[in-house]
């Protein structure tokens, strides 16, 4: 005896069953002149219908091909999102932060036959259409193509105008593709992960059991829908009914907080730097009250321990981190508290808090040494994070660099890490971004949470940079506050209680901006490279300016 085994898990069954459920649920999103569009889960679904046969139709595409996005989180990248999922198209959302040759690597490598965009974003994107060898088509998503600079280019609204809707979906191979995510080519070209129809539906079903989203909610993805499909949240949403906010090309902290407020958001996602403008523009204005958020969830890098200590005192507002990477589909690990825990002292609460957090069901993770040797689980010993599973990718899309990130069946994370008793991932560092100081390891993570401490730090990075003693030194980065006056000596004074001596940085520059990667992820290859000589001539650097 068995049961249905073969019925596929697809995305189209999870969405058909929520928009029956949930019609009047709404869809808000902010367009690219800032105005306000409001929507329902069935006049949405309509649109959806109508784009899919507009795909077929119009297009001339077909199940397998590949339909390229260029645009910010917005009602239209949904409708493109389910539109593809559901007939068997892939989904590749191009990171509109990328240089331009990486996104003209990454269009040619996945073979986009045609690529919708933002209004907003086409002057962009109209200088790199020559250098495309498979793209037959752009579309504007928008109602007119007027001032596009794009010759030929059909306007959204036009391409879904006068089609019928497609009726019912079609019935998928589980295994087959649903969106291409590329990594942000942090060294060499982006690599591509294949998230597939089974591995996005367990990723959503999964991450719902860990931490609950339900139609009581407003989600509002702060994350790009361009990277690593937006955590996941636009499925996941959609699938247990919840309302949906898009911000559009507004992500400033006043607009995010503006949406918080007017459209009684009560769960969001976004990387650090995010929370850290939010956090800013609520210091600003403490009489805006955001209470009615439940959690803002944090990925993407490190989050610093004191601002989860700001939003959990000043906002009343829980921070979750959670770790993750492209190759995960994404998110992996979560940093909630057992029951128990909630009676905890704060500071023990923060402990837990501040790390990646625990696995999500599904999956399993351990830690090796440089021989692959499985090391306890006993939060002392630290190595490097493996990680499998049913949505974790098995290899990169058609690339030679497959074999360095997979063994038996393992991913490697080229995360350095410990893992408690209690289960709870804590990252010591990237592998590549971990400090060898005289023979002893020296965690720059470690060391930047506790400069970001300081209550006049917005941002802080820490780099190993050659030194003629000691093989690597570390040196500190920071961004301040606007008009505040900090010196290295307050930096080196506030950090003394807190960290080894031998962890000290030996420099502190301070400058503009941060380089980030298209990402939102603090470059640490630019500053090296930047402040290559910066331990060996004995002068330090002018300040850099911020790598878009």
């Amino acid at each position: 005896m068995h049961m249905q085994d073969d019925f596929p898990l697809l995305l189209s069954t999870l969405y058909d069953n929520a928009v029956w459920q949930y019609p009047r649920q709404e869809i808000v999103s902010v367009e690219a002149d800032l105005s306000i569009h409001r929507t329902t889960y069935a006049e949405t679904d309509v649109r959806i219908r109508k784009l899919a046969t507009a795909l077929s139709e119009k297009l001339n595409t077909a199940r397998g091909d590949v339909i390229g996005t260029f645009a910010w989180n917005n009602h239209r990248h949904h409708e493109l999102y389910w539109a593809t999922a559901n007939t068997g198209r892939i989904c590749h959302t191009l990171n509109i932060r990328l240089f331009a040759d990486q996104i003209v690597y990454i269009v040619n490598h996945a073979a986009d036959r045609v690529i919708f965009v933002d209004p907003d974003l086409a002057p962009l994107f109209a200088p790199l259409i020559r250098q495309f060898t498979t793209v037959e088509q752009i579309v504007i998503m928008g109602p007119t193509t007027e001032g596009c600079g794009i010759e030929g280019a059909i306007a959204y609204e036009d391409l879904i105008a006068d089609v019928e809707p497609l009726a019912e979906w079609p019935m998928l191979d589980e295994t087959s593709p649903m969106m291409y995510c590329y990594t942000s080519g942090t060294t060499g070209n982006p690599r591509g992960v294949a998230y597939t129809q089974r591995s996005t539906y367990l990723h959503t079903i999964s991450n719902l059991a860990a931490n609950p989203i339900s139609a009581e909610d407003n989600v509002l993805p702060v994350v790009p829908m361009f990277h690593a499909s937006a955590w996941g949240y636009p499925f996941m949403a959609v699938t247990n009914g919840a309302k949906l906010t898009y911000p559009g090309p507004d992500l400033s902290g006043e607009g995010i907080v503006r949406l918080f407020v007017s459209e009684h958001v009560t769960f969001s996602a976004g990387v650090p730097t995010v929370w850290l403008s939010i956090q800013q523009h609520l210091e600003a204005n403490p009489d805006i009250d955001i209470s009615h958020i439940r959690a803002l969830f944090c990925g993407g890098s490190a989050v610093p321990r004191s601002m989860i200590d700001w939003f959990e005192k000043n906002a009343r507002v829980r921070v979750i981190q959670g770790w993750g990477m492209t190759e995960t589909n994404p998110v992996a690990a979560a940093a909630t508290l057992k029951p128990w825990m909630e009676e905890w002292p704060w500071s023990d609460q923060l402990d837990v808090l501040e790390t990646a957090g625990r696995p999500i069901p599904g999956l399993q993770v351990k830690i090796v040494d440089e021989h692959f040797e499985t090391l306890p689980n006993d939060g002392e010993a630290f190595g490097e994070l493996l990680i499998r599973g049913p949505w974790i990718a098995a290899e990169y899309y058609n690339d030679p660099r497959t074999n360095e990130s997979f063994v038996d069946g393992w991913l490697r994370t080229g995360d350095v890490c410990k893992i408690t008793p209690d289960g709870y991932i804590r990252i010591i560092d990237r592998a590549k971004d971990v400090i060898k100081s005289g023979g002893e390891w020296i965690s720059s993570l470690d060391v930047e949470n506790e400069i970001m401490a300081h209550p006049d730090v917005t941002e802080a990075t820490v780099v190993g940079l050659a030194h003629p003693k000691w093989q690597e030194r570390p040196a500190a980065f920071i961004v301040t506050r606007e008009g505040a006056a900090v010196t290295a000596d307050d930096i080196r004074e506030f950090l003394t209680p807190r960290i080894a001596a031998w962890w000290m940085p030996d420099k502190f520059v301070f400058v503009d901006e941060i380089p980030k990667t298209g990402t939102g992820k603090f470059d640490k290859k630019v500053v090296r490279a930047r402040y290559a000589d910066l331990l060996t001539s004995g002068e330090e650097q002018a300040p850099s300016p911020s790598a878009s």
